[in-house]
């Protein structure tokens, strides 16, 4: 019950939100109100300058609340930063680029 009361009381919109890239996982993480709850965003490496971005989860409690899409910014800069190629296996980095057409994301993504 007092996870489900600070699942309701977090807000994605709160700018202290804070993306984690842990590069040795392969993944970027937000962790939800200090708890063990986490968002995370999985990639692999499928060769030397190019990423599948594979996978986006948000706990269900904490879904609708625009965090994938901290996620979903940070994978693409990543991308953009690191001058990677990216493959967009995840369904929701596909809806994130399409709703937020920056050139610099598509000149990084294999069509």
């Amino acid at each position: 019950m007092a996870q489900a009361a600070q699942a309701n009381a977090f807000d994605a919109s709160n700018s202290q939100i804070q993306v984690e890239h842990d590069k040795k996982r392969r993944q970027f993480v937000i962790r939800l109100n200090g708890s063990h709850d986490r968002a995370v965003l999985l990639y692999e490496y499928v060769g030397k300058k190019t990423v599948d971005l594979q996978h986006t989860e948000v706990p269900d409690a904490y879904r609708g609340r625009g965090i994938a899409k901290h996620l979903a910014k940070a994978a693409m800069d990543f991308v953009v930063e690191e001058d990677l190629k990216a493959h967009l296996t995840c369904w929701y980095i596909q809806k994130y680029v399409k709703e937020n057409p920056q050139p610099q994301y598509f000149e990084h993504i294999y069509q």
